[in-house]
């Protein structure tokens, strides 16, 4: 396996502007946000920056702090577009704005296998609020939706309906994505595509741990019985974790490994406006079927 280098390219209603000194600034429609970026370890292209607003992040390590704004921003979030799709962005506790701008070259890639298929069924497991899950089934393909967070499965039908896609084939199930897998492997069940991005640490909807470390090589196995050599992909994501891409690369490899197909691993990135540099994001591994 040789590392490769997913790039997120800017598109009309996201960019990254700048970035640089452990910030970055991107530009969400109409506002501009500065957020903390410890991977931006180099000095940014222009001296100071005129957001809308800025995360100040807390004094730990494991997250925590508040946005403040010096112009208005709508506290309900507002529209944004990528190709057919419309969802919402709005400025989280969590420091990001609802949805991850740089899986978009995976959302490109997952539909264009899709499309190939005759009626597909892909999963979406920790779904979030259902961006990929729209682009997926705007390929055609039936969907399950799957995430433990109520108000996010909350959200992804809300940008279901913004999208014009109240009436897609998915399901929206508030589940723990460990436990879904297990019932499907247990069900004979079968995917054309599933895509997985877990988080570091959280909790299911009736008080489950997941813990990243410990979790995802079981769950990995899981989501390789519900694919066989003739599915079309299988799509993880991974952020903010000491883990290496050739880890979770080998990781894919082997789960797959009955599966025949190839598997590709390394970085995901966004390209920087100011200067075109690429801003490194997180780590992804991708088995691809045969046949796709």
């Amino acid at each position: 396996m040789t590392p490769v280098t997913l790039v997120a390219e800017p598109w009309g209603d996201y960019g990254l502007l700048d970035c640089g000194g452990g910030r970055k600034l991107e530009r969400y429609g109409r506002h501009r946000f500065v957020r903390p970026e410890g991977q931006a370890l180099w000095a940014a292209a222009e001296p100071s920056w005129d957001p809308d607003g800025e995360f100040v992040p807390g004094p730990d390590e494991e997250g925590g702090g508040r946005w403040t704004f010096s112009r208005p921003v709508p506290r309900d979030g507002w529209t944004l577009g990528w190709e057919e799709l419309r969802f919402t962005a709005q400025a989280t506790p969590f420091r990001h704005l609802g949805f991850f701008p740089d899986m978009a070259p995976q959302w490109a890639w997952m539909r264009e296998r899709l499309r190939m298929r005759r009626d597909p069924e892909a999963l979406n497991l920790f779904g979030y609020t259902g961006i990929g899950t729209l682009a997926m089934a705007g390929a055609g393909a039936r969907l399950v939706h799957v995430d433990a967070s109520k108000k996010s499965v909350e959200a992804a039908r809300a940008n279901a309906a913004l999208s014009g896609m109240g009436d897609a084939p998915v399901r929206w199930l508030v589940e723990d994505a460990g436990k879904f897998c297990a019932r499907e492997v247990r069900r004979g069940r079968r995917y054309d595509g599933i895509i997985l991005d877990p988080p570091k640490f959280g909790r299911g909807p009736t008080g489950e741990t997941w813990r990243l470390e410990q979790g995802l090589a079981p769950l990995l196995a899981d989501c390789a019985r519900l694919l066989d050599a003739g599915s079309a992909f299988l799509v993880l994501t991974v952020y903010a974790v000491r883990i290496q891409a050739l880890a979770v690369g080998e990781l894919v490899r082997q789960a797959t490994a009955g599966l025949g197909g190839e598997v590709e691993y390394g970085e995901m990135a966004v390209r920087e406006e100011a200067r075109g540099l690429l801003l490194p994001t997180a780590i992804f591994a991708r088995w691809r079927g045969g046949g796709a």
